[in-house]
């Protein structure tokens, strides 16, 4: 889960300071590398998870507080007294938990004024890391839960929870494993900082640029190249990347002008470029941060749960493929030419080490079944040992100090959105606020599990507004999957669900960061991207709705019913291609256009469809109406198209007259 976007938003000290913020950007992946190993057992030493949680959180704020400036317009080369302050106090904080954590958990319903006071410092510190890098509305949303939980006596009906003081809530969310202590730091600190390790090692032993080659020499010559160039390079980066955002700077400087050049607009260059580089966040084997929460929330293995995203996300790509297809058909684009192209063979030769690192990973979480941190950790370990055999990807001492470096400031993001989803957790749990919502929304969706499914949706797409998809997957996981999950949707699919809407944020105007990244980059219209971008990842906003209604989709059922559901979904997602673009051996009207799509959804929903009579007569339909709008496409398009002797013909007539 490479980052390495937004790096005009860090503040680079010099002199003394600098050296202080590059240790401790240092330190926070190392010290997880050493608790992914388990050294502090090999060594004899025994310590609680909370310390190394206060560990991490000890390292975490203070590199934060040093290299995130306050404003826009604060220093980027020097640190104010004020933010000094804070990191000291972040390192009191986090090394309180660390040193005094085996006394405290004897006696932690004691009120003492270490605990509560150390407890309201690390709130607020926590609020002002998430505000200076997810937003004041991520701030926001997590101070008015926090208000909540204090005032929440004071509420009527179904809102009322009970009453507490502000010392006990700040000890609550400081040191209980419902807090600070729970779920989302803990993996933060262990699963997702050993893959953000993983992917800084493949980067620095040039993954990226052997993407970009391998895309250019398999996708190069087809019509409409360099888009689909984008598509291959983005979504295999999305497999040591867990943000859209930096999937988009790391291919967009090279794909889209690749694509403007080849003659597609700007605005749906810079559209495939985002939606592309979205769907990173759905692509086994390494997804996004949020799936391997997801894998903790559901307490089960994480190959299960990247297997179930294994053809929703095929769905995406292929959905996305044919649209840029038909859109160079329509344009008449045609490839790069074969000897501006580099050899196949020879890109595979020299991309030997991400061949070692892909099948580290699938042997260490698929077939090994280690723990996801380990698996990420013996991933990286044999990357490096693969590199450094050949000189061309040998890195020198300063790359991987740099890729430590890079570790460690792409986890600051991550620390302080999974602190303060921490809180909301431990709001939720508290005030029992998660258990009201789930019952609020099942009574307004009365019987009806589809208007359940929108309404969920639609919260998603507004929580998901400007929030990173963890911090919103959090959220919905704790407020609406329970409902979901109480409706008869299976507990997988439900979490599915939330994630995949809460992702789609990345794309769906207003706020879509990854889309606005792209716009920049292309020098494109953001709205026009961003309309365009929708479309584009027209398949993200149904497939959902789909699966949790059919787990087929995610997998599940018997071999003949996942291998039927699959084979009919691929084909609907092309179908939904032809519709979406409005192109299919030449341009549709909008009438063949709403056939196809109405033929799309048939051949997507699996013949065992929950909740809705679904049954094969849908899918059959659905092949039938789309075979017959493509039998009359080729009639119409063959009588259009006149014989070569026709054409001649007509030529000779031309002249005579």
């Amino acid at each position: 889960m490479v980052q390495t976007a937004d790096v005009g938003r860090y503040r680079l000290l010099t002199g003394r300071p600098r050296r202080v913020q590059q240790l401790l950007l240092v330190l926070l992946p190392v010290a997880g590398i050493l608790q992914a190993v388990n050294a502090p057992a090999a060594l004899g030493i025994a310590i609680f998870r909370e310390q190394y949680l206060g560990l991490f959180m000890g390292l975490a704020l203070p590199v934060t507080f040093l290299s995130v400036p306050a404003t826009a317009r604060a220093s980027r080369t020097s640190a104010p007294w004020y933010d000094w302050l804070l990191a000291v106090a972040g390192a009191a904080a986090g090394g309180y938990v660390a040193v005094f954590f085996p006394a405290i958990a004897h006696a932690l319903a004691v009120l003492t004024p270490d605990k509560w006071g150390l407890g309201a410092v690390a709130v607020v510190l926590f609020l002002e890391a998430a505000r200076r890098v997810a937003g004041r509305a991520v701030a926001g949303l997590v101070l008015a839960f926090i208000l909540y939980a204090k005032f929440a006596w004071l509420f009527p009906g179904l809102l009322q929870g009970p009453r507490v003081g502000w010392e006990r809530l700040a000890v609550y969310l400081y040191l209980d494993s419902s807090g600070l202590m729970g779920l989302p730091l803990s993996v933060a600190g262990t699963v997702v900082l050993a893959f953000i390790v993983f992917g800084q090692v493949l980067y620095a032993t040039g993954a990226a640029e052997f993407l970009v080659e391998f895309a250019r020499a398999t996708m190069g010559r087809f019509r409409g190249g360099p888009a689909k160039m984008s598509i291959v390079s983005s979504s295999l980066f999305g497999t040591i990347s867990g943000s859209a955002v930096a999937n988009v700077a790391v291919d967009g400087p090279v794909t889209i002008p690749l694509m403007k050049r080849a003659g597609y607009p700007p605005h749906l260059a810079a559209a495939i470029e985002a939606v592309a580089s979205t769907g990173g966040q759905l692509m086994p084997p390494v997804m996004g941060v949020a799936a391997f929460i997801m894998a903790e929330f559901l307490n089960m293995p994480y190959a299960q749960v990247a297997a179930a995203a294994l053809l929703p996300a095929a769905l995406y790509y292929v959905c996305l493929f044919f649209q840029v297809d038909f859109e160079a058909a329509k344009a008449g684009l045609r490839g790069l030419a074969r000897e501006d192209l580099p050899r196949t063979h020879e890109v595979l030769r020299r991309g030997l080490v991400f061949g070692v690192a892909i099948a580290a990973v699938l042997y260490g979480l698929y077939l090994a079944r280690w723990r996801a941190e380990k698996a990420g950790v013996a991933a990286a370990a044999l990357t490096l040992v693969a590199a450094v055999l050949r000189p061309s990807t040998r890195p020198g001492g300063r790359q991987l100090l740099q890729a430590l470096e890079g570790s460690g400031k792409a986890l600051l993001d991550i620390a302080a959105v999974t602190g303060v989803a921490s809180f909301m957790i431990a709001v939720l749990n508290f005030t029992g606020l998660g258990f009201k919502l789930a019952l609020v929304l099942t009574r307004i969706a009365g019987d009806s599990l589809v208007l359940l499914l929108g309404l969920t949706a639609a919260a998603a797409m507004v929580l998901g507004m400007g929030m990173p998809t963890a911090a919103v997957y959090i959220l919905l996981a704790v407020l609406v999957a329970p409902a979901l999950v109480q409706a008869g949707v299976l507990p997988l699919a439900a979490h599915l669900f939330v994630f995949y809407f809460g992702m789609l944020s990345m794309v769906t105007p207003p706020v879509c960061l990854a889309t606005y990244t792209a716009a920049s980059l292309a020098g494109a219209d953001f709205w026009r991207a961003g309309w365009t971008g929708m479309r584009l990842a027209g398949v993200a906003y149904v497939v959902p709705f789909l699966f949790a209604l059919s787990p087929e989709l995610i997998g599940r059922g018997s071999a003949g019913a996942v291998t039927v559901a699959a084979a009919t979904a691929v084909t609907g997602a092309a179908v939904l291609a032809a519709a979406l673009t409005g192109y299919l051996l030449g341009r549709l009207g909008w009438v063949e256009r709403l056939l196809l799509a109405v033929a799309s959804l048939g051949l997507l929903t699996p013949a065992s469809g929950r909740g809705l009579a679904f049954s094969w007569g849908v899918e059959v339909a659905g092949a039938v109406l789309a075979a017959a709008v493509l039998v009359a496409r080729w009639y119409r398009q063959r009588a259009w198209s006149p014989t070569p002797q026709a054409a001649a013909a007509s030529l000779r007539g031309r002249a005579v007259k």
